[in-house]
């Protein structure tokens, strides 16, 4: 199972049981208001963090591969003009 699977699993479940928890506690309708509001800003807050990290993880693997791809060309096209 590939990690952004996972973590998306482990997201809606924590954010599933935080609502949860909210909605049935004993509280005033305004504080429990401010409570699903506070959640939503946390959540969106390790959404964007999460978002970062993958983003990131993503732009160095691709500069690698870009890397990667441009020494083997360099080593390629100096084959070619040494075999000439």
């Amino acid at each position: 199972m590939s990690t952004g699977k996972v973590l998306l699993g482990v997201l809606a479940g924590v954010t599933a049981g935080a609502l949860l928890g909210v909605l049935f506690a004993p509280d005033k309708g305004c504080e429990t208001r401010k409570k699903v509001s506070q959640k939503g800003k946390d959540l969106v807050s390790d959404l964007e963090e999460t978002l970062k990290n993958f983003l990131s993880e993503v732009t160095e693997k691709f500069e690698t591969a870009l890397k990667d791809a441009k020494e083997v060309t360099v080593k390629d096209t100096s084959e070619v003009h040494s075999d000439s």
